[in-house]
């Protein structure tokens, strides 16, 4: 298996023109989070939707509702809920040990691995992986069998992550996602592990202010190509161009979806503190519109803790909300859940 760096020319006319976009939409999304007025409420959606679509990829299949109604009972439940809600608490972890460090390490990636898939974290010891196409079944890529080979593997893998800047943070990131994917270092979380790898990279690289770009869904709609081209990487380095130009396309698309999801969601935040306003003046309060659309489904305890209220005032504000009709009550068990479904509905388009 070739190691990092590829000694590939990238400095083509279509790789460098596909890059200026891809670097063009990128910085129009960095840009547009500083306007935001309060970030961290569409950076949680956002991840939470990437949670959910990396997991697909994997074939974890979930809803929103089943994933909500688990964070918001306090389920300790297991099932595919349970895996995407491990796979936010693992970007959450990444970023934050990546920010505390300042570098990418092996270390890291085994942690971040950990918490994806609980008692399953470490290097693999054993033969026997292959990566496989899950609708076809071919075997696309056997990636090195051997723990010594791997875990060297992964040490140049982690130098380049560190040191090597031969090419802009965008195509480095490309050529770092291929090359972990075809390393495969755990038994799984393979996938996730390196789609986080992918953000925090770009965090680390200033390409991104905060973790809001997420290549999950564009290779989930484009999976066919994804396995077409780590197969013929990995049989013939001289493709890796290819591989590239998918990731940068990838950057471009994923970029213009998110800033249009950041601006419907602003728009709506507006529109509800406005009609919010006009509808019951008198419990409106800008915080109350921030508590709806930070938790998507809330309970009482949530509501009240946030806006620091009694239970009766809670219980009495929730009614008032329901009535209007900024949110949706349902029982859940014992308890009564509350839901923003035109927030849902946002992030489910």
């Amino acid at each position: 298996m070739n190691k990092l760096p590829f000694y590939v020319d990238l400095n083509k006319i279509d790789v460098l023109k596909e890059l200026n976009t891809a670097n063009h939409h990128i910085g129009e999304l960095k840009g547009i989070l500083k306007l935001l007025p309060n970030p961290g409420i569409v950076l949680s959606l956002i991840n939470l939707s990437e949670s959910k679509d990396s997991s697909a990829i994997e074939n974890i299949i979930t809803t929103y509702d089943e994933i909500f109604k688990v964070i918001v009972s306090k389920a300790s439940t297991g099932g595919k809920p349970k895996e995407v809600i491990n796979y936010k608490l693992a970007i959450d972890h990444g970023l934050m040990i990546m920010r505390q460090k300042g570098f990418m390490s092996t270390n890291m990636l085994v942690e971040i691995q950990n918490v994806i898939e609980p008692n399953k974290g470490g290097i693999r010891k054993l033969p026997g992986t292959v990566i496989i196409n899950d609708r076809t079944n071919e075997v696309v890529h056997t990636p090195p069998q051997n723990e010594t080979e791997i875990r060297d593997l992964m040490h140049n893998l982690e130098l380049f992550i560190n040191q090597n800047e031969d090419y802009d943070p965008l195509i480095q990131m490309a050529l770092i996602h291929f090359q972990f994917e075809s390393i495969h270092p755990f038994y799984d979380g393979n996938g996730r592990t390196g789609r986080i790898l992918n953000i925090l990279y770009l965090v680390l690289k200033e390409k991104m202010s905060e973790p809001v770009l997420y290549l999950s869904k564009y290779i989930m709609e484009n999976k066919e190509q994804y396995y077409v081209l780590l197969k013929k990487c990995n049989e013939n380095i001289e493709y890796i161009k290819d591989f590239v130009m998918y990731i940068l396309k990838g950057i471009s698309e994923t970029s213009i979806n998110t800033i249009n999801l950041i601006l419907r969601i602003n728009q709506s935040i507006e529109l509800t503190k406005e009609n919010m306003k006009k509808r019951l003046p008198d419990i409106y309060r800008y915080e109350m519109v921030l508590h709806l659309f930070s938790h998507m489904y809330t309970k009482n305890e949530f509501f009240r803790e946030d806006l620091k209220i009694s239970r009766a005032t809670a219980t009495k504000y929730l009614k008032l909300l329901e009535n209007e009709g900024f949110i949706v009550s349902e029982q859940l068990g014992k308890e009564v859940i509350y839901k923003n479904v035109q927030l849902l509905n946002l992030v489910k388009e």
